[in-house]
């Protein structure tokens, strides 16, 4: 399969940096890696488009790429994590959509030596720990309500609910002509202490709330 004649193995481009047992690649390395990734994926053309509603199983390996990515451009607060070698968690609330595409592409993946890892969960308390939580079409109708309650938490909040990130969410993805896009809030990201590389926001469409 490829995504703008990008080979995917699995759901991750083989240019997406893997690390070898689980140790991180040089950080300056792996971030031109992931950057040029993000720019790829938002290149006209190729043979990547994907028509919407006829390729789910494509998109979401898409989108769970791009979550990852995200994670490579987002600077965290240092009381986020309980210990030194907690794991980054990224939740999804709600139906997962993504199948085994996420937990794929974060395998054997390592943050600042916190390894990846995915939270499922039906209740936004169960996932106040996470620093990414992923939203779910299911939880539209509380969308407001999972928001505020959130409310100042530095967690990275991720949607594809249409207007998510007008309506106080970090990011949210959308379909542009076939193509995965997404959206971002940095006034929301800034509010929760969230520090959003220019690099990544050069690469999204920047909405206000």
């Amino acid at each position: 399969m490829e995504f703008l004649g990008f080979p995917f193995q699995g759901p991750r481009p083989k240019g997406c940096p893997k690390s070898r047992h689980g140790s991180p690649l040089p950080k300056l390395r792996r971030h031109f890696f992931v950057l040029g990734f993000l720019a790829l994926c938002l290149a006209a053309g190729g043979q990547g488009s994907i028509r919407a509603q006829s390729d789910s199983a494509k998109e979401y390996q898409i989108k769970a790429a791009f979550l990852f990515n995200f994670t490579q451009f987002v600077k965290w607060p240092d009381n986020s994590f309980p210990s030194p070698d907690a794991p980054f968690d990224i939740g999804i609330l709600g139906d997962d959509p993504f199948g085994p595409a996420l937990e794929e592409t974060i395998r054997g993946e390592e943050i600042e030596n916190h390894r990846l890892t995915v939270v499922h969960a039906q209740r936004i308390e169960d996932l106040e720990g996470c620093q990414v939580i992923f939203v779910s079409r299911s939880e539209e109708s509380h969308v407001g309500e999972i928001l505020s309650q959130l409310d100042s938490r530095p967690i990275l909040t991720v949607s594809e609910v249409d207007s998510f990130a007008r309506d106080g969410g970090d990011i949210d993805f959308y379909l542009a002509n076939g193509r995965v896009r997404f959206e971002i809030n940095p006034h929301s990201a800034q509010r929760c202490g969230l520090k959003i590389s220019s690099q990544l926001l050069t690469l999204g469409k920047i909405v206000d709330p």
